[in-house]
């Protein structure tokens, strides 16, 4: 099933958490000289118009990144996040959000390499269309991202940041999160590892944070944004979550700081909050 668009969902809550974790650590990547990879496994467009028809429909980017727009007091971590995204929109209205792949190239130096992977039709195309000025550093594929890792990893700079980012519409993403990680872990157990997930009532999506603390991954980090209570018909994502394998020592004690201040920016009642746990080989 290739029905899941993220225009419907850019800018969101779940994005600000994922985006802010993501430029946190292609900073950290890109502090040695040596290049590293960025690989995405479902990359989407790689941009979204937010005045567009999917976007406008849903607005959610408005209970998201747009409770940050206009802030001046933000913590040093969604300060640098947000300058991207503002760099992206140049007269300072909201028009545009940039999605994974176009926060990380705008990070990354001449000598790294982005490696995109999207299966749905139309969403490559426009795939390919904002990427299209960026020569041999970007190389879109319209494959299956899961199977596309096998082949992939380890890469020839023995460096990289691996997003997996399904849409988790069909049941069996679970599991294929969870058998890819484990498959990619022996293939290139240095790498850096950024799994997202959304919090929802149903019992796959409450037990993978549990399924994936039982990999093999010595040193990882899990945190969790609930931005309201789950509904009583439970419809709807409340909240999203984060796994991060091999994380820099830094991430955790950014996090500290940053997710108490989401909660209460980004919060809409009184069920709203985070957790932050990790573990060290």
């Amino acid at each position: 099933m290739l029905s899941y668009r993220h225009g419907f969902h850019a800018g969101n809550h779940a994005d600000v958490l994922k985006h802010l974790v993501l430029v946190q650590l292609t900073r950290y990547l890109g502090q040695k000289e040596k290049a590293f990879w960025y690989v995405d496994t479902h990359a989407g467009a790689g941009a979204y118009a937010l005045d567009s028809a999917q976007a406008a429909k849903l607005a959610e980017h408005r209970e998201g990144i747009g409770r940050l727009w206009g802030r001046k007091d933000l913590p040093l971590a969604l300060g640098d996040y947000l300058g991207l995204v503002r760099a992206a929109n140049p007269d300072g209205r909201l028009k545009v959000y940039p999605g994974s792949p176009a926060l990380a190239l705008s990070t990354m130096r001449v000598q790294d390499r982005l490696r995109l992977f999207e299966l749905h039709s139309r969403e490559v195309l426009r795939l390919r269309e904002n990427f299209q000025d960026s020569g041999k550093r970007v190389l879109v594929e319209e494959s299956d991202g899961f199977a596309a890792l096998k082949a992939l990893l380890p890469p020839p700079p023995r460096r990289a940041l691996v997003l997996i980012d399904p849409p988790y519409e069909e049941r069996r993403d679970y599991d294929r999160v969870v058998h890819s990680l484990r498959d990619c872990l022996p293939r290139f157990p240095g790498g850096t590892y950024l799994l997202w997930y959304p919090q929802l009532t149903r019992l796959e999506a409450h037990d993978l944070p549990a399924r994936l603390k039982r990999l093999p991954a010595g040193n990882w980090l899990h945190l969790t944004l609930r931005v309201r209570t789950p509904a009583s018909d439970g419809f709807g994502m409340h909240g999203s979550g984060l796994f991060v394998i091999n994380p820099p020592w830094t991430l955790q004690t950014t996090l500290q700081e940053v997710l108490p201040w989401l909660v209460e920016v980004l919060g809409q009642d009184a069920g709203a909050g985070f957790t932050l746990e990790s573990q060290e080989a």
